[in-house]
């Protein structure tokens, strides 16, 4: 799906005609501030996922030892 410039061009001002030029840059702020608060959320996902698979759990550190004493 190839936009051109008069497409774009009419996109801009059916949004400045639906939103109006004072609401618009406060909404792409909002859109801005999701987007940015997604992918710190990912990346913190993603950070733990990668600690937990390098630190093993402490069941899996006292298998063998717990096996022996019971």
């Amino acid at each position: 799906m190839n936009l051109g410039m008069g497409q774009i061009a009419l996109l801009i001002v059916l949004a400045l005609v639906l939103f109006g030029p004072k609401r618009l840059p406060e909404m792409g702020r909002a859109v801005g501030n999701a987007i940015r608060e997604f992918k710190s959320a990912m990346n913190g996902m993603m950070s733990t996922e990668k600690k937990s698979e390098e630190v093993p759990s402490e069941a899996a550190k006292t298998g063998a030892k717990g096996d022996e004493n019971a």
